[in-house]
């Protein structure tokens, strides 16, 4: 059910990278200063926040879009809800309502409030959340202030708790069904939780708002909860699906159904876990799974080329060596008498991967007899430009199955780990300090930065609610969620008809772009639409990226968070004209220029020519950007 299966069709092992494609800035953005300033700060509590509270508030998109009116709402830094409409290019602003400010009291010391925020349902009907537990419904006039219509709590334990608003939709002409999440009372215990030291929980909340009971003297009322689910995470996505009457709830964690009594997956103890031999591993002699050799070699490669480095000791004389290139195989012949404790790699007509042109290849010896270990080098030319190795030989074995070095700077670091090896056998030092023995080849582990792996996408759930009841539908089975990594949703502000239901879901370097098909009663499916090669690659670089959004058949955009003085830039990974094309386009903009502040919401509106708009809201800027 939750399973993206990628088409092998639509899927490009080939592609070589994203090219610039310039734009004139000066035409495609035009910068509004803010009559009245947004904010990101909230009162704080005296507890911190987790970190799950945390990334919420990073993430949060303070701004809202009204598709068919072309308006939006936004909350300033003294609790106004503002309305903006457009005339051509140029937004003008009025204030619709003015929230009372939250007192700060010992009493609500422990307690954080949320970033307040308005929503529309609607092109007549705004809701707002104060973000310390009220919820007003607003009629928006043609001119002058609105007053309440309706104004709700979240009571719990004798006060009120601060709340998120996520979606509203119309579920029927009079009335309206809104998500919301707040932090649980309870915590998760540290045996049960997917994190170290246990978790918070979250409630997840479908409440009704009855528009026929609306009315300018109504009075302070609870909430009317649909249903509630709790996880341990704050949902990033939670749309709601017509033909299904279903909503989607894409988080951290699952939100497992209260009334189906699903068991805690049993978490092992430290004790319990026992590594898997791999074949012809013995698992009672441990000493090269303690302190493990680095791999024979590093390579790298190119669209024409493959580089390997293999080291040997300084000592070896260039006499020694003997490396003969065929068109189908590799042989490497060094005679040198080493101790046991020195791999010394030697290949015999070793069947490669694929053809190499032998008249264009060649190798070199550096000996660099300042250290205990050169490197011995073989350029190869590859007989088929443009296609990837998977590895360097066809049958891998006997510490033959090294992954490729993606950087070539961290191509010749192979001599340097070899030497740290020997010597911790030497002096019967533990390798791991030498970031050996983490089960990866030193080489690649040099590469692989989890703190940059981590901050690529999110790992998340998908779990399916029945909108009427909370129950769970029929058709799918809370058994069968698997954890994805998601990289970006549709861009908010989209027309209904302009986009599908669309996730794009991190597929190694590739981003794949899912759309769902979902027919009445019938179990719905998510299906590879299109493939944004390497794209989750390069958006690994982009360390200080907020929002990362779908344009569905156009782009994936990543916008930069900016602040202080220093101005951010939306990223812009254009589609592929063609599935196999080895080259896409990208575009940079610089949203800010060091004036607007920090990025704090985006959407789209669709100008009088029907060009695509994206707004950014800054905390002193609003920041038009078309030619998308």
């Amino acid at each position: 059910m939750t399973a993206f299966e990628p088409k092998k069709s639509l899927l490009n092992p080939k592609f070589e990278g994203y090219k610039l494609a310039v734009m004139d800035a000066e035409d495609a953005v035009m910068r509004h200063s803010l009559p009245y300033h947004a904010t990101q700060a909230t009162s704080s509590g005296k507890t911190p926040l987790s970190f799950q509270e945390m990334q919420s508030r990073i993430t949060h998109n303070h701004l809202s879009i009204d598709a068919e009116t072309n308006q939006a709402v936004y909350v300033d830094s003294e609790h106004r809800i503002i309305l903006t409409e457009f005339n051509g290019d140029t937004p003008s602003y009025r204030i619709l309502y003015e929230m009372p400010l939250p007192v700060q009291s010992e009493a609500t010391a422990t307690i954080h409030r949320e970033y307040p925020s308005a929503m529309f349902i609607g092109s007549t009907l705004v809701i707002a959340s104060d973000g310390d537990g009220s919820l007003y419904v607003l009629s928006v006039k043609n001119e002058g202030l609105s007053t309440p219509v309706g104004t709700y709590v979240l009571a719990s334990e004798g006060r009120n708790t601060p709340f998120k608003i996520h979606y509203s939709h119309r579920s029927s002409p009079t009335s309206v069904v809104t998500v919301i999440s707040s932090k649980s009372s309870a915590s998760l215990p540290k045996e049960s939780s997917r994190r170290p030291g246990g978790s918070s929980l979250f409630d997840v909340r479908a409440i009704r708002i009855n528009l026929l009971s609306l009315g300018p003297n109504n009075t302070e009322r609870e909430m009317d909860v649909i249903w509630t689910r709790q996880g341990e995470d704050i949902p990033i996505y939670t749309p709601y699906v017509p033909s299904l009457d279903s909503h989607i709830l894409v988080g951290g964690s699952n939100y497992p159904d209260p009334t189906l009594g699903i068991s805690t997956p049993y978490v092992p103890s430290a004790d319990e876990i026992a590594p898997i031999p791999r074949a012809n591993e013995n698992p009672e002699k441990s000493d090269d799974t303690v302190n493990p050799p680095p791999p024979p070699y590093s390579w790298t490669q190119t669209s024409d080329a493959v580089t390997i480095a293999i080291p040997l000791p300084s000592a070896t004389s260039k006499d020694n060596i003997r490396v003969l290139f065929s068109p189908k195989s590799l042989t490497v012949q060094v005679n040198y008498f080493a101790s046991s404790s020195t791999p010394i790699p030697r290949y015999s007509s070793k069947e490669l991967w694929d053809t190499m042109s032998p008249s264009s290849s060649f190798w070199t010896w550096d000996k660099e007899a300042e250290r205990a270990y050169g490197v011995l080098t073989l350029h190869m030319e590859k007989q088929n430009e443009g296609t990837r190795w998977m590895q360097v030989f066809a049958t891998s074995g006997d510490n033959d199955d090294v992954p490729e070095t993606l950087d070539p700077s961290e191509l010749y670091k192979i001599s340097e780990s070899l030497e740290k090896y020997t010597a911790s056998l030497r002096d019967g030092s533990d390798s791991s300090g030498l970031g050996l023995g983490a089960g990866l080849p030193s080489l690649a582990s040099g590469e692989i930065d989890d703190e940059v792996d981590a901050s690529v996408g999110r790992q998340a759930y998908l779990t399916w609610v029945a909108a009427s009841n909370g129950s769970t539908p029929p058709w799918f089975d809370p058994r069968e969620q698997v954890p994805f990594t998601l990289l970006a949703t549709t861009l908010p502000g989209l027309k209904e008809e302009v986009h599908d239901l669309s996730l794009v879901v991190k597929n190694n370097l590739d981003g794949l772009v899912f759309g769902l098909e979902a027919v009445d009663g019938e179990k719905p499916v998510w299906t590879h639409a299109s493939t944004y090669p390497a794209v989750a690659f390069v958006l690994a670089s982009k360390r200080d990226t907020r929002f990362t959004y779908l344009v569905p058949g156009k782009a994936i955009l990543a916008f930069e968070s900016a602040g202080q003085s220093r101005g951010g830039n939306l990223y812009i990974y254009r589609r592929p004209s063609a599935t196999k094309d080895k080259w896409a386009k990208q575009s940079i903009l610089k949203v800010d220029d060091g004036q607007g502040g920090s990025l704090l919401g985006v959407g789209a509106i669709t100008g009088k020519d029907g060009e695509l708009r994206i707004l950014c809201l800054l905390e002193r800027e609003l920041v038009t950007i078309k030619g998308i």
